[in-house]
């Protein structure tokens, strides 16, 4: 059979072996590493390469060696465009490391993000890159994961695995950030939370505490009760302000979101009941949040958040993995690497 360009198709090793007149153990070392055969050998292969469309088998040419070339990756939602950004920067550093990236999706469930685990341990991946459901994370997975491979947590870090290498933001530094903006507006600004089943949103519901005491404010929290079961993110701030804007409260105070999907309800609830975010700056009803999701922009009005430098955190994870994969020096030490937000002014306050 010929392909669309009229070379003959091959199918197998064994084809292949017959078509280029090369013995299929010499074929075999050439694709796991061609520095493995002699220079004519490897002369002839990438020849008769040229004169058949072949492609090796991409799992098949990886069984015998030390290196698979592949990292796993575990994310925790595939709707969210915070993991989609990181996802990208992580794949990105990968291929320019020369690695292929294995992406499985946790898909909120515990379940499923240890069968992911697992899942890399049987295609024995070279290491793993993992962003932690949260509170219900299967922890021991991620202990056999970081027990058998190496292992790298971005995003998010549970208090039981602070011993595993991790990168992700300082949310003290980038919540700090915020409020001292928010300060500076107006009155000290109320945080609107999510139930603390996120490692993430404890961290910066602790660091708003935090930095409003040492400011001397009184800080105000609301939102930490699950209004409804499954609702989460916009659902959950949609609810918790419209509940708040329909008792007439909040309606003139700023409102920091623990995160910026959070928000985005947030400003619908405010538009339902007729609310402009951010119309007076010297005083009124001003929404704010965390992460600068890539809608921020194009909400109405637009959201003032703070960034976290994804691209940084996905090449940094990489970068320490592919050291460890590697026994560079240096590498059996504890890494915690943080980086910093930066604040991004729009209308919403």
């Amino acid at each position: 059979m010929a392909g669309t360009d009229g070379k003959p198709v091959i199918g197998t090793m064994e084809e292949l072996s017959a078509a280029i007149g090369v013995s299929r153990p010499t074929l075999s070392r050439y694709f796991q590493d061609p520095g493995r055969v002699s220079r004519a050998s490897a002369e002839r292969i990438r020849r008769g390469l040229e004169r058949v469309d072949y492609t090796p088998n991409f799992f098949a040419t990886r069984m015998n060696r030390r290196s698979t070339g592949m990292i796993g990756v575990i994310i925790p939602y595939l709707n969210d465009l915070h993991f989609t950004k990181l996802l990208e920067a992580i794949e990105v550093a990968a291929m320019e490391a020369g690695y292929t990236v294995i992406t499985q999706c946790s898909h909120s469930s515990p379940e499923v993000e240890a069968r992911a685990a697992e899942t890399f341990l049987s295609m024995n991946v070279d290491g793993a890159v993992v962003a932690p459901l949260g509170n219900s994370s299967d922890l021991d997975a991620h202990e056999r994961l970081n027990a058998r491979l190496p292992l790298v947590l971005v995003d998010s870090r549970p208090r039981t695995l602070e011993h595993v290498d991790f990168v992700g933001s300082d949310h003290p530094q980038s919540t700090g950030l915020i409020i001292d903006y928010l300060c500076r507006l107006g009155r000290p600004p109320v945080f609107l939370a999510m139930p603390r089943v996120n490692f993430n949103a404890l961290e910066r519901e602790a660091a708003y505490t935090a930095r409003m005491e040492a400011l001397g404010h009184v800080p105000e929290i609301v939102g930490t009760e699950a209004v409804e079961k499954d609702w989460h993110f916009e659902a959950h701030g949609h609810a918790v302000m419209d509940r708040e804007f329909a008792r007439g409260t909040l309606v003139d105070r700023s409102i920091l979101c623990v995160n910026d999907r959070v928000a985005i309800g947030a400003l619908c609830a405010a538009a339902r009941h007729g609310l402009e975010p951010g119309a007076r700056r010297r005083g009124g009803l001003r929404i704010a949040a965390h992460d600068d999701y890539p809608l921020g922009p194009y909400t109405v009005p637009s959201l003032t958040t703070v960034a976290q430098d994804v691209d940084s955190i996905g090449k940094a994870a990489v970068s320490r993995l592919v050291a460890k994969i590697r026994g560079d020096r240096g590498a059996s030490a504890h890494l915690v690497q943080l980086f910093d937000g930066a604040l991004r002014v729009r209308d919403s306050a």
